[in-house]
């Protein structure tokens, strides 16, 4: 995955280079090098606001699978009873990790790790996506004779949140397929698929 990523980036970043300068010259401007193309607004919101819709679907998603179930799907745990994941931790386990044995708040933190960095990559994400925007959305405005938008204003525009939301109803969308898709379909030796025996009222992998 972190392969396809960077080959992705490098393409995005190639092909967003090549649209921007074209922009450029159709508007009379300047091309820039791909150096300079990398602190534009227009590869910045481009690039922010689509991690911010991944990072709050696999945010809510963490949270989601704490307290609902879907009967059939192995992304739920079962629908009664508790798993090794309910329980307190034990700090006494051989291996555990420093956090838990550590105690207090630390350990209160670690408990929830995983949804704070993803739901904090998420806030991350969406002020990058605001700032860059803001910056995009002002070249564009200067250029056709208009004023800056500050990233405060930018917060403001129609521009910002149609951006945001056509990324996140498309990752709540793909997430919903996959969890009801999961309940009849299978993938033999995925870890996201039941057994391909199972049946289809089966909730959970074992």
């Amino acid at each position: 995955m972190t392969g396809l990523f960077l080959f992705a980036l490098g393409g995005q970043i190639i092909a967003g280079f090549a649209e921007y300068n074209q922009e450029q010259a159709d508007h009379g401007g300047k091309p820039t090098s791909i150096g300079g193309y990398l602190a534009t607004g227009h590869f910045g919101e481009a690039v922010f606001e689509n991690w911010e819709s991944e990072f709050l679907q696999m945010g809510l998603f963490v949270l989601f699978t704490v307290w609902f179930r879907q009967k059939g799907s192995p992304e739920s745990k079962p629908l009664d009873g508790d798993e090794d994941v309910d329980r307190a931790p034990d700090p006494n386990r051989k291996g555990a990790p420093w956090p838990v044995r550590a105690g207090g708040l630390v350990a209160g933190i670690y408990r929830h790790s995983l949804s704070l960095a993803l739901l904090g990559l998420f806030a991350i994400s969406f002020a990058l996506h605001v700032v860059t925007g803001a910056a995009a959305d002002s070249e564009e405005q200067v250029a056709h004779g208009g004023s800056a938008v500050s990233p405060v204003e930018y917060l403001t525009t129609s521009r910002l949140w149609f951006e945001s939301f056509q990324n996140w109803q498309s990752e709540f969308l793909s997430l919903a397929a996959m969890v009801v898709g999961t309940i009849y379909l299978r993938q033999r030796g995925s870890a996201e698929s039941k057994p391909v025996h199972a049946p289809h009222a089966e909730t959970g992998r074992a």
